[in-house]
């Protein structure tokens, strides 16, 4: 007999809700024929089972009145169990609620938590009665309650035109950082220590690698190592139990708190794509168990998945109640948890449909009616391995999304490849042939030259070939399009001419993001010099691999990064919402950008085409139609070299105006070039900008310190 009072309760909201006197519990299960709740004490061992008779629409309900928050829970779920019919219900295994707000912590893997007998000759097919509860983690009520101090900033709006991202794994940001407190965790990301790094390298947004709850893969558990990067998610709306100090959910909310007094936006990278339960051969912990037919894409034989994500599933989003819960969960980090935005992991799935790749399909049309999630920023990452799932540009508005043909054609410049200036300038002006289309801003293209998954920075000039022998795989993980070149020496070195090509070489990768319209977003630990000793898939290693080594850290290359940061902070021209297209504004009759060679005259179609061109200059100002509520004046000129040393004829200055090098990344000081020639380093860039004579051009370093004054 339980002491707790059981009524009808709700179908609305899904999940365990508590309300001040009680806890509503509701789950969906179309094909079920009986949902158990199953109640447990603190030692996770189940002490009531409560039958949810209601049932309305799919959902199956149930009101207990007088649970309070912290009680431990799971899920037992009987129908049919028919592989070839895409069911797969077991009621010997103990579910996890699909809308937890929290997880007891990770599951311990075991031949119990798949739904058949492993090593059976009729494999999938067959039916296994262990009881898998001692190996699962419990769901757990929570008090979603959060006190936000008073006048404290609950949410950012920063214009996607001020927004420079900063991509961090919540982890291995602080994991060597002794002098901060909870290193390691959501409250050592929000750290005094972190706030003033991130502050002072001027980013205004941290994009978190994924902080929902995640498994470790049984094939990486069984060789001592973890899925650290945590991709295969499960649990879409609790945070990642390794990442709280103590098991309370409002550490995560703490941590938001933090950023937003710092005036820096929280996005999360989110795994909606698929889950951790795998393909017909994966494990029962949740979806499969509650409603395998309904959660997942099946194939046209229902035993096996469409497996467009290549890590066994697909969730199913044309279903109602499958795009329900993603919307449901993604309104719960913003309306909750107060996140500022998200960024999807192969997007393409999601946006997938049975016909395919619909960018007008139920997630997408979703997303952009909804009143909740139409006002926070939104990342795709355009791709899948599916068929067709290559959709760079294709994404309508409000998203953003990454774009990889940016980081690949910035590294071929700078490592000298013939046939990119051309692939280069357009990369400069936003990749308009990708963006510009249905109204989408300039600020669509999410441009990166690394991320998590590559090549660090540092590594790109370090590194010709990949070196994952650390992930058990005989360094066939990993992609071999790296578009890198070591400088003369496969990985470390002393020899100082190499190092100093290094060194040059990252600054001017850098200082082209920054110079570029669009969105740049930088990776966690590249303006200190991180390196992930040549493996370009880390997404195992839990250590110092993956960790960011701040003890090794650049100061001069972390000093320029401030100041090319600082630089496109104060400068509008270079934070444009509107296209270039070379079309002359109303204001002075000059195009909004302009095209040259070194000697300064324009560039000519025959000029585009050479192969061996490895000089690009480019004179912009804001775009044909700015407001004029907007600024509208002022000229940049930005010279591309990754050739040899080259003397560039400047355009025409304004009467009571010189061009002002405010960048430089040989390292010349800034000064006015003579007689309208500016001298242009071997395999550099140089900045220069419009100002009056007499007066001084608002470079990174002056910007700064205005900054640090105000």
């Amino acid at each position: 007999m339980t002491p707790f009072q059981l009524s009808a309760g709700r179908p609305n909201p899904l999940g365990a809700t508590f309300d001040g006197e009680g806890v509503n519990f509701a789950v969906f299960s179309q094909h079920a024929t009986r949902v158990v709740l199953c109640l447990c004490d603190d030692q996770g061992r189940e002490v009531y089972l409560v039958d949810l008779a209601e049932r309305e629409g799919h959902i199956w309900h149930g009101y207990i009145a007088g649970m309070r928050p912290g009680q431990q829970y799971g899920y037992r779920v009987h129908g049919p169990y028919a592989p070839e019919e895409g069911h797969r219900f077991n009621p010997y295994k103990l579910l996890m609620d699909p809308y937890a707000k929290r997880l007891t912590g990770h599951l311990e893997w075991n031949d119990a938590l798949y739904g058949y007998e492993i090593g059976h000759a009729d494999r999938d097919l067959s039916f296994d009665t262990r009881d898998s509860a001692e190996y699962m983690p419990r769901s757990v009520v929570v008090d979603p309650a959060f006190t936000w101090g008073r006048g404290e900033r609950v949410s950012l709006d920063t214009p996607w035109s001020d927004t420079i991202i900063y991509e961090a794994h919540v982890k291995g940001l602080t994991a060597q950082r002794k002098d901060v407190p909870h290193a390691g965790k959501f409250l050592g990301m929000a750290s005094d220590q972190m706030l003033e790094h991130l502050t002072d390298l001027g980013v205004t947004a941290i994009e978190l690698m994924p902080a929902q709850a995640s498994v470790d893969d049984r094939f990486l558990v069984d060789k001592g190592l973890s899925n650290y990067w945590g991709y295969m998610t499960y649990g879409f709306f609790a945070p990642e139990p390794k990442y709280l100090s103590n098991h309370d959910i409002s550490e995560f909310q703490q941590m938001v708190a933090r950023f937003h007094s710092a005036g820096i936006e929280v996005l999360l990278d989110v795994v909606y794509n698929h889950t951790a339960e795998g393909d017909q051969r994966g494990p029962t912990l949740s979806f499969r168990g509650f409603d395998n037919a309904s959660y997942y894409r099946l194939a046209d034989d229902p035993r096996y998945y469409v497996n467009d994500t290549g890590c066994g599933n697909a969730l199913d989003l044309d279903h109602p109640f499958v795009l329900r819960m993603v919307m449901d969960s993604l309104r719960y980090w913003v309306e909750v948890m107060h996140v500022d935005g998200f960024r999807f992991d192969l997007a393409s799935t999601l946006a997938r449909t049975s016909g395919g790749f619909d960018r007008d399909g139920p997630f997408c049309r979703a997303i952009r009616q909804d009143p909740v999630l139409n006002k926070v920023k939104m990342i795709a990452e355009p791709w899948d391995v599916g068929p067709g799932g290559y959709q760079l540009g294709a994404f309508p508005s409000p998203f953003a999304e990454w774009n990889d043909k940016y980081r690949d054609n910035v590294r071929k410049y700078w490592r000298g490849d013939g046939c990119i200036t051309r692939k280069l300038a357009s990369h400069v002006t936003g990749s308009a042939l990708r963006f510009d289309h249905d109204g989408r801003p300039a600020t669509s293209s999410i441009n990166f030259v690394t991320a998590h998954d590559g090549f660090t920075l540092m590594d790109t000039v370090s590194y010709n070939e990949k070196h994952n022998a650390a992930n058990g795989e005989d360094s066939r993980d990993g992609h071999d399009h790296n578009c890198s070149e070591n400088c003369g020496v496969e990985g470390p070195t002393e020899d100082p001419k190499v190092l100093a090509c290094r060194a040059q070489r990252r600054r001017n990768m850098l200082a082209t993001l920054m110079l570029s319209q669009g969105t740049p977003m930088i990776l966690a630990g590249d303006e200190l010099g991180n390196s992930q000793g040549g493996n370009n898939n880390a997404y195992c290693q839990d250590n110092d691999i993956g960790w960011v080594n701040w003890d090794e850290a650049d100061p001069d290359f972390l000093a320029f990064c401030r100041q090319i940061i600082a630089f496109r902070k104060a400068s509008p021209i270079l934070r444009q919402k509107r296209f270039l297209h070379s079309r002359k504004r109303a204001v002075d009759g000059k195009p909004d950008v302009f095209w040259r060679r070194a000697d300064g005259a324009a560039m000519s179609e025959e000029d585009w085409q050479r192969p061996e061109l490895k000089f690009l200059g480019v004179e912009m100002r804001m775009a044909r139609g700015t407001p004029v509520y907007e600024p509208r004046l002022g000229a940049i000129y930005l010279l591309f070299n990754a050739g040899g040393k080259t003397k560039a004829t400047l355009p025409e200055a304004l009467p009571g105006h010189r061009w002002q090098r405010v960048i430089d990344t040989s390292g010349q000081p800034a000064d006015a070039p003579r007689a309208g020639v500016v001298s242009v380093a071997p395999n550099s860039v140089v900045a220069l900008e419009l100002c009056p004579i007499g007066g001084k051009a608002a470079d990174g370093q002056e910007a700064r310190e205005r900054k640090v004054k105000a």
